[in-house]
């Protein structure tokens, strides 16, 4: 029975001291755990500020090449425009002392030439006088013309436009009397058509007829009276035969 109870101690024992060895090794594995992160941590921090710092210097040296560059284009710049002022200074000097040459070249010329038209003055001023008379001459000749010409083109423009409104307006009343005369050529149809006796029938035939020949006069000569055979007017031996196109709304031949 001791022995029992002495193997059960020892067995609680030994229990014990796997548990604490388990808590130990978890214990160190913690630690080791945070001592890993914390080196891992330690490590991205420096690599961090190691690439900040490689990209500040970068940066520094390329603000610091732009300005080299910027300035060097300054200097190209301003060293061009004053090449170009040189230049510039120099075309206008030698024009100017060729525009001088050519100056006093011509004076000379024409110093001579002077001297030389002194015997021909007298036959040239005569040639330019002769000269502007004829010119006077044949331009007025030429404004007489045109203004004539204008003044006609004129007047036939006006008598064209004359004709036009007068033709506009001779259309206009026919195209009313046509209207007209085709309302009262209805209106006898409607009568005629709700007639009672033969006696009525019969005279509104004949206004209808009437009203029918009318209007065939209309549409022939224009709203005058029917044009008499042969072309001749309608009143009058001695007047000229009629020459009027068919259905002219302007013919004086009625």
């Amino acid at each position: 029975m001791s022995e029992q109870k002495e193997s059960s101690v020892l067995f609680s024992l030994k229990e014990l001291m796997n548990l604490e060895e388990d808590r130990i090794k978890t214990e160190e594995a913690q630690k080791a755990a945070a001592a890993a992160a914390a080196e891992k941590a330690r490590v991205e921090a420096e690599r961090a500020a190691r690439e900040a710092e490689e990209l500040r210097i970068r940066t520094e040296e390329e603000r610091r090449r732009n300005e080299e560059r910027r300035a060097r284009e300054e200097a190209a710049r301003l060293e061009a425009i004053r090449q170009a002022e040189i230049e510039k200074a120099r075309v206008e000097a030698e024009q100017k002392a060729r525009l001088e040459a050519m100056a006093a070249q011509q004076h000379h010329e024409r110093s001579l030439a002077a001297l030389q038209q002194d015997e021909s003055k007298n036959k040239l001023r005569k040639l330019l006088i002769g000269g502007a008379v004829a010119s006077v001459l044949v331009i007025g000749g030429i404004t007489i013309a045109a203004v004539k010409s204008s003044q006609e083109n004129e007047a036939r423009i006006a008598a064209e436009a004359a004709r036009a409104r007068e033709l506009e307006e001779a259309n206009k009343r026919l195209e009313a009397q046509m209207k007209e005369s085709e309302s009262k050529m209805s209106g006898l149809r409607d009568q005629l058509a709700s007639a009672k006796d033969e006696a009525t029938r019969l005279a509104l035939q004949k206004q209808l007829e009437a009203e029918q020949q009318k209007q065939e006069q209309l549409r022939r000569g224009g709203g005058g009276g029917v044009r008499p055979s042969g072309g001749q007017p309608a009143s009058g031996g001695n007047s000229k035969p009629c020459t009027c196109a068919p259905g002219d709304p302007l013919c004086s031949c009625f």
